[in-house]
């Protein structure tokens, strides 16, 4: 059973023991030879065919040319044969394979989310997992155990330790987290698990503002960053190289200068020994490429053009007011306070980060386009900038509390909204989950993850290699020793123009 491990702010003298370190008890985790239930292993399987297809949407878009171009700069090290670069299939260092394809997988911000006392993307941990994997030669069996430690640790982190209130980025609980999971897959010992995810940590904490105002390209290479980090840490780690100690809980560490200060403690959830890691399960992803507070509104603005075309046009709309949750507020609602989430001009990164446009685009063309919602002429539309303009958030405190419930089965994530038409009348509705969640209207599947890599991939890639990239995941507990390079795919011929790369240092 789960266990609430209790974590504080110790003074140097009070010399706190090892074994009650939380990065310690973090290892412990990690090192644990439990068995991956059957469960997990497919959800394993549908997030790394749900990496698969944001990453190659995203291979032609600038931030994936620039981070690819770096990583072709640095060939294979030595103790293994090198990980593969998404959609190229070359090889380079395991550590900057992790970056190219970290940037490639987040860009889009596509992928699966889990919300709660802070926010994460969780299928981040699989990049630098897998660039380990392949690197080292490892088994299918191997990576789905890493990968479900990665998920779990995130997902403990989340739930108990908010970093957003801090105005820290949450990549700073994904370092431990990719730590820990590369630690599982390659059986290393306690301690050593347990210098790595100190290191993790200390290397990936950075401020909020690479999510705020106008959101820079940046935002895509943040989470790489951590993945990168966290394979170096274990690296040094592994070479004898020890860690700032106590990395969370010291007089001068992270609880008490960069989160709830010397006075602070959290309850820290962490399976106990011989538990199977099942946090992966309470994972979600997205049908919609948005940040995933916007999953919901979308489906709900869908269903209001449907029901209710007249309130497309902005002549007939006095008000749009959407009541949701403090963190949707705050964060990616008029609560901000961040001029660019009206901007027609504002950044794609930006915009995949404001409400008042996602709900107005969505509702006035019926369904949501990862390319097509952000293009620049579909911002700057004279009647979508009208109706933007009209959409403003507030906080209700009944949504915020169903955000925080620890309840999955009243845990929400939208809202309601009231438009009020200029002839006085007022529709309102609401939507608690996204259709694709577990609870939603349309939950996903297999059939959907396998959907959505085929509607990403046509066009960027060939047939015969989505096929054969598809057969090989759904056979991934049986993959062997070495046979995790066939995890890659290739893009077809002339799709990447290898010399519109870059130039930078390397």
């Amino acid at each position: 059973m789960v266990k609430e491990h209790h974590v504080r702010v110790y003074k140097s003298e009070e010399n706190l023991p090892r074994e009650d370190q939380l990065a310690h008890k973090i290892a412990v985790v990690a090192a644990d030879p439990v068995a991956v239930t059957d469960d997990v292993t497919e959800m394993v399987i549908n997030r790394i065919i749900d990496n698969a297809s944001v990453a190659i949407a995203s291979l032609n878009r600038a931030p994936i040319v620039a981070a690819r171009a770096q990583a072709l700069a640095h060939g294979p090290s030595a103790n293994g044969k090198g990980a593969k670069v998404f959609g190229i299939g070359e090889r380079v260092s395991p550590e900057w394979a992790a970056w190219a394809n970290g940037v490639a997988v987040r860009e889009l911000d596509y992928h699966d989310t889990f919300l709660a006392a802070d926010y994460s993307h969780p299928g981040d941990n699989i990049p630098p997992i897998l660039a380990v994997a392949q690197h080292v030669g490892s088994s299918g069996a191997d990576l789905i155990r890493g990968i479900a430690t990665g998920y779990e640790i995130q997902v403990n982190l989340v739930k108990a330790i908010c970093l957003h209130k801090h105005k820290i980025d949450h990549v700073a609980h994904l370092g431990p987290s990719a730590a820990a999971g590369i630690g599982t897959l390659l059986g290393l010992d306690v301690e050593t698990i347990f210098q790595s995810v100190g290191q993790a940590l200390h290397t990936t904490t950075a401020t909020r503002q690479s999510r705020k105002g106008e959101i820079s390209t940046w935002k895509a290479h943040a989470p790489a960053f951590a993945g990168k980090m966290a394979v170096e840490a274990v690296d040094r780690s592994m070479r004898g190289q020890t860690s700032p100690v106590p990395i969370y809980e010291g007089e001068d560490g992270v609880i008490a200068w960069m989160l709830d200060g010397p006075d602070a403690s959290y309850d820290v959830p962490l399976p106990t020994p011989g538990e199977a890691k099942r946090a992966i399960l309470d994972t979600y992803t997205k049908e919609h490429s948005a940040e995933y507070q916007a999953q919901a509104w979308i489906d709900l603005a869908r269903k209001l053009h449907r029901e209710h075309p007249e309130a497309t046009d902005p002549s007939n709309v006095q008000s749009v007011l959407i009541k949701t949750s403090h963190h949707t507020h705050f964060v990616i609602g008029s609560g901000a306070n961040d001029p660019q989430k009206y901007s027609p001009t504002a950044s794609r990164e930006t915009l995949d980060h404001s409400i008042p446009y996602i709900f107005t685009v969505a509702l006035q063309d019926g369904s949501w386009h990862h390319v097509d919602s952000y293009a620049p002429e579909r911002a700057a539309r004279p009647d979508t900038v009208e109706l933007w303009h009209k959409v403003t958030t507030v906080e209700d405190p009944e949504w915020t509390r169903r955000y925080h419930s620890l309840d999955i089965n009243e845990k929400a994530f939208g809202g309601s909204v009231e438009i009020t038409l200029t002839d006085g009348t007022v529709i309102t509705d609401e939507i608690a989950v996204a259709d694709a969640h577990p609870l939603g209207a349309r939950p996903f599947a297999r059939e959907q993850y396998v959907n959505k890599f085929r509607t990403l991939a046509t066009g960027l890639v060939e047939e015969a290699e989505i096929n054969r990239f598809l057969a090989t995941v759904e056979r991934l507990p049986e993959l062997a020793a070495g046979e995790l390079d066939q995890l890659n795919i290739t893009a077809a011929p002339g799709v990447i123009d290898f010399a519109a790369a870059p130039k930078g240092l390397f």
